[in-house]
This record gives structure tokens, C-alpha cells and sequence, in this order.
């Protein structure tokens, strides 16, 4: 609808129409898929946005990254444009490679604790995030996915906690960690079993 809308107030502006809209997105689609409208070959779905990203390249793009829209949440964008690296080559080989990666991360994030440079440490907990997000995305698991899998269970959990130290007649504020965490365990044991 937006785009019939947007159409008509240009086509009364004299400055394009939807029959101009529609013929120009057929262009592109044919253009970016040549797989399917011309001779190029290709294997697999990876060929595919290789030569996607190629093309758009082709066409006055500066860099690869710059489809990757600012307003996705860090994870998301994280993901994307770890994709859109790995269309170019810029990837690694293995997963142990990646997890070399984040081992590395991971030691100069403590480095920086060490240092307690607050600008430092956050920068380097930002490379962690995005070191582990691209382990992930090697064993093909989607790490926005995985993580809302987490907060959910997490949440379960942990209003189990509560209801437990309710029928307890406890104050989970009054409690000790060790105390929580042994009811926290409890109930996880409880979660595997069903």
C-alpha cells in the first residue's frame, strides 16, 4: 500500500510512476540473480550471496557492510555483518579457529578488568560479545535465538526460586547467595529430569 501511495503522489509530481517502481525492482531482481535469468553457475545458497554481494558492489556500493542497518539490535547486527564479511572471504576456516578468537578476546577482556580502564573494558566485552556471536553463527545457531532460549529459562527458574523460598516462609532479599544457589541448583536438577 505504501508503496501504490507513495507512487501516486509522485506520479502527480510528475516525477515517477508505479509502472517506473515496479519495472525497476524486475531490473534489479533479474540483474542480482543471475544464477537464475543468465549463465552464471552456482553450487550452493553461499554462491548465491557471494554473487550478491559482488553485484551490489558493482553497482556504486562502497563496502558490503553498508546494507546492514544501524537500527538492529547489537546481536542482530552483529550476525549480519559477520555474514556479509564471510560473502567477501573474510572468515575463518574452522571453529576451532573462532574459538582460538574468542580464548584470545576473552584474556584481553581480563586484562582490561585488570587495568580498570572502564573504556577499555567495555570495548573489549563488546569483542568478546562479537568473538562468541561468530562462534556461534559457525555451528549454525542463531545467537539471538539462543539467547532469548536462555532469558526464558532463566526467568522460569528463577521464579521457581522464588515460589520455593515463598512456601518457605523465607525473604529471598534476606538470603545468602550460597542459599539461593542452592535452591537454584535444586530446581535445575528438577528442570533436566522432566
Amino acid at each position: 500500500m505504501h508503496i501504490i501511495f507513495y507512487s501516486k503522489i509522485a506520479t502527480e509530481e510528475n516525477k515517477f510512476t508505479l509502472s517506473q517502481v515496479i519495472d525497476a525492482i524486475c531490473e534489479k531482481l533479474i540483474k542480482r540473480h543471475p544464477h537464475i535469468y543468465g549463465n552464471v553457475k552456482v553450487n550452493d545458497e553461499e554462491d548465491v550471496k557471494k554473487n550478491w554481494e559482488q553485484i551490489k558492489l558493482g553497482e556504486g556500493k562502497k563496502s558490503v557492510l553498508s546494507g546492514v542497518p544501524k537500527s538492529l539490535p547489537a546481536m542482530v547486527k552483529a550476525m549480519r555483518i559477520q555474514e556479509k564479511a564471510k560473502q567477501v572471504g573474510f572468515e575463518w576456516a574452522t571453529k576451532e579457529q573462532v574459538w582460538e578468537k574468542v580464548e584470545e578476546e576473552k584474556l584481553e577482556l581480563l586484562e582490561a578488568v585488570d587495568s580498570d580502564n572502564e573504556e577499555r573494558i567495555e570495548e573489549e566485552a563488546g569483542d568478546l560479545f562479537f568473538s562468541v556471536i561468530n562462534y556461534v553463527r559457525f555451528l549454525k545457531v542463531d545467537a539471538e535465538n539462543a539467547l532469548e532460549l536462555t532469558n526464558k529459562k532463566f526467568i522460569k527458574r528463577f521464579t521457581q526460586m522464588e515460589e520455593v523460598v515463598n512456601k518457605k516462609g523465607l525473604n529471598l532479599g534476606a538470603m545468602t547467595l550460597s542459599e539461593m544457589d542452592a535452591i537454584w541448583n535444586e530446581i535445575k536438577k528438577q528442570n533436566n529430569q522432566i
